[in-house]
């Protein structure tokens, strides 16, 4: 029979669980499990409550360095879910919290003098000091030995059979086992400092100052009925500019005050110890040695923008006790508590990543239209959606579509487009797939049903694979080519097919060349693997292997870059003959353009080589030989890898300069990729995960994006183009798995306007079937582990 105890999702914890206190085995130990928790923070108070109230019979002792009443920081915000998994395992605690919640619905974003209110949203909080005195009294009453003013003994593993480490961001438990924990930590660009105002907001309440030392912010919350926690945070060199960095604690508190007199209804602020810092991102290999195990910020952290410090390390504690209801023995159940909350962490962690680095440059964000500023800043961490914003306030949300230019009923992503002279009817791009499926570089049957069905599947631009200028230039035997006029006829056969029979939707064509990624077998025989015979040479910017196995390059002479020039404007030639709408220069992923661009794959000393501007200078070369032959009312795009993710190489920073370089030539878009330019990257893979460089690009250019990367629900597409992160969205597995992926979005949001129609002989099909019941009340749903937060 399964040893269960909570009720919280998986990930806070589980399935739905009964609680019990029926005594459990001791993990093989012979005797009552003893437990020594290091840390009398939230995380560290519930565990041990969770861990007594299971069994009784276990010796459980809290040390805290400090007094029972010294806490830090002010208000604790705790999501729906969580709360959630607090009274399932602990009625008594869960009483307690509730007679002493402040709850409120509205968040206020309030930016150059005018206040935008998004209401529905459901959050709780409470005093940081009442929720210890309430974890403090459960403890006692359930006879937890709290120890306070006590340092832990280092022989704690060696006394007790369990050690749970919530000790927190500087934990001296996990310092002192660094080598098997490996902690990586990393510092961010902006300064806070946690204080309250003693008023109570009537809302969830952020602020924007535009100071003349530069942006400054107030992210302020009710959290008892005459109190607030206010955080004012900012870029380092604006704290710096400010003089905040000359000034002791009363000095920088009267002067926030001052900044944000408006907000805080010309009240002081009040500290408590506070000091500015940065806010630390930490990560760990592993979360357990031995019997010692951790929890809350000293196993993760995560910014406090998305609330979640509190709420990750109550979580935690919930996922620990159950694990160690279930396993039969200690390695097993600190095995479990990782494996299960490990992915659910890590998640958050990529949110508050997307929420940090939007606070980090919200400067970029200022001159929006101003409702549509408040749905950026609403939906930063890519949490909350455009369709969940929708459901909580549909006011609110209709009136960002329509100042967007969104006609009553059509979702963002079904508003039109225009590059130079092409308009697209929709924001959906059929992103470039390789196919490896033609022969001698002729697209065949197979490219004429692949690109037809998705024409036909209503995206605004379909895009063919990269299209190879040469037979040398291929990737693999499959690729295919625009370097034969028998090449330009199949493709013409195509573009001709989507223009009769998918009015409507546009074709482009990627042009490209392999470099030193080439000469290898077909995806699925073998990605990136060296042919087993019929190889031919390949050149590259340097004479350096992609992979160790990989076949060495040629460095490519002047007269050979020449050569390569001429086939790339011989290749555009074709493409304008056979039909194409669109012709995109592709110069990402590693491959001969992007080899260039990097400066860990271009070791040049000549003109195309070295700084930035020399490494532009032979994809530029391209650029125009293929502009000055591209039809003038046809569109150009470019796509790059805004970073090699790997050190040494292009940097956002750099893919600015890069979009402005080619925006500069005539380029009217830049498809914003990342990586696979050197073997050795490490991707922070993720929902949506290479946006934030188009974003990036887009702001500080004004230079139109073409979005991509895990983009998968018609959801996120229109979250993007609303925020103003995009103007176009590329995707590519998803039109893999439904061909007609577009129709279908436009279907499940009941759209049948201009921006998706369905072709005659599929119109029969176009209403979405019903399954069950669809007059159910729509759930209300709350920020959970979205954008609340806490200490």
């Amino acid at each position: 029979m399964e040893r269960t105890i909570v009720g919280v999702p998986k990930g806070a914890r589980g399935t739905a669980r009964q609680a019990t206190t029926h005594p459990q085995p001791h993990h093989n130990t012979g005797h009552p499990l003893r437990v020594a928790i290091i840390g009398g923070g939230p995380g560290g108070l519930y565990a041990a409550a969770l861990l007594k109230r299971l069994d009784p019979e276990r010796q459980i002792t809290v040390w805290e360095r400090n007094a029972p009443d010294d806490t830090f920081g002010f208000g604790v915000v705790l999501s729906d879910e969580t709360l959630g998994g607090i009274e399932h395992a602990d009625p008594e605690v869960y009483e307690a919290l509730q007679r002493h919640f402040t709850r409120w619905d509205d968040i206020d974003i309030v930016h150059r003098d005018t206040r935008h209110t998004s209401s529905g949203h459901g959050f709780a909080a409470l005093g940081r000091r009442r929720l210890l005195e309430i974890l403090h009294t459960r403890c006692r009453d359930l006879g937890v030995d709290l120890r306070f003013r006590a340092g832990a003994p280092e022989d704690l593993p060696r006394t007790h059979d369990l050690v749970i480490a919530a000790d927190g961001i500087h934990s001296t438990t996990r310092e002192r086992h660094a080598d098997v924990f490996r902690p990586r930590m990393t510092n961010h660009r902006c300064r806070y400092i946690w204080l309250a105002a003693d008023f109570p907001f009537d809302s969830f309440r952020f602020e924007i100052a535009e100071t003349e030392h530069g942006v400054m912010q107030l992210h302020g919350y009710p959290y008892a009925p005459d109190a607030s926690t206010v955080i004012i945070e900012m870029r380092d060199e604006v704290w710096r500019a400010a003089g905040f960095d000359e000034l002791d604690e009363a000095e920088s508190v009267e002067r926030c005050a001052k900044i944000f007199a408006e907000a805080l209804r010309g009240r002081p602020l009040k500290s408590n110890n506070s000091t500015w810092t940065t806010f630390r991102t930490v990560v760990n290999d592993r979360w357990s040695h031995g019997n010692v195990v951790l929890l809350g910020d000293a196993a993760h952290t995560a910014h406090f923008s998305i609330g979640s410090g509190t709420k990750l390390a109550v979580e935690d504690a919930l996922a620990l006790a159950a694990c160690l209801e279930e396993r039969d023995t200690l390695p097993e159940a600190l095995a479990a508590y990782e494996a299960e909350r490990r992915p659910v962490v890590a998640s958050t962690q990529r949110a508050a990543r997307a929420s940090l680095e939007w606070f980090e440059n919200i400067a970029l964000y200022l001159d929006q239209p101003p409702r549509q500023f408040a749905f950026n800043l609403l939906t930063r961490s890519r949490r909350v959606t455009h369709d969940n914003l929708r459901l909580r306030d549909a006011r609110f949300t209709e009136t960002v579509e329509r100042e967007f230019g969104c006609p009553p009923g059509t979702p963002p992503m079904f508003t039109p487009f225009r590059l130079r002279g092409l308009t697209l009817r929709n924001r959906v791009v059929v992103s470039p797939m390789d196919m490896y499926s033609a022969v001698d570089g002729v697209p065949g049957d197979f490219h004429l049903v692949h690109l037809g069905a998705r024409a036909l599947g209503g995206a605004g631009l379909v895009m063919t694979e990269m299209v190879c200028v040469s037979e040398e230039g291929r990737i693999t035997p499959g690729c295919a080519g625009l370097y034969t006029g028998r090449q330009a006829e199949a493709w013409k056969r195509i573009t001709n097919f989507v223009h009769e029979r998918a009015p409507g939707t546009a074709i482009g064509v990627q042009l490209g060349h392999s470099g030193r990624k080439g000469s290898t077998k077909l995806m699925w025989e073998g990605m990136d693997e060296p042919l087993e015979e019929g190889n031919w040479p390949l050149v590259a910017p340097s004479a350096l292997p992609y992979k160790e196995f990989s076949q060495t390059p040629r460095e490519l002479s002047r007269a050979q870059l020449t050569d390569i020039r001429e086939q790339f404007a011989a290749a555009a030639v074709r493409a304008a003959r056979a039909g194409f709408d669109l012709l995109e220069l592709h110069c990402a992923h590693g491959y001969l353009l992007s080899g260039f661009l990097s400066p860990l794959t271009n070791r040049r000393t000549d003109a195309y080589g070295g700084s930035l501007e020399k490494r532009l200078r032979f994809p530029l070369e391209v650029f125009d030989a293929v502009r000055n032959v591209w039809p003038g009312e046809r569109p150009m795009t470019v796509r790059i890898s805004a970073t090699d993710w790997a050190e040494g190489g292009t940097t956002a920073e750099d893919a600015v300069e890069i979009a402005r370089a080619f925006a500069a030539h005539g380029a009217d878009a830049i498809d914003v990729s990342t990586g696979q330019v050197v073997a050795d990257e490490q991707p922070e893979f993720g929902r949506s995960y290479q946006t934030p460089f188009a974003d990036r690009i887009r702001h500080t250019t004004g230079i139109p994006v073409i979005a991509v990367g895990a983009i998968s629900s018609w959801d996120d597409v229109n979250s993007l183009i609303l925020a103003g992160r995009t103007d176009l969205c590329a995707l590519a597995r998803p039109h893999l798995y439904d061909p007609h992926w577009t129709l279908h979005a436009a279907a499940e949001q009941g759209y049948t306007g201009p921006g998706a129609p369905w072709p005659a002989p599929y119109r029969a099909g176009s209403r979405r079937p019903r399954t069950g019941r669809t007059d159910a009340p729509k759930p209300r749903l709350s920020l959970g582990n979205g954008d609340a937060r806490g200490g």
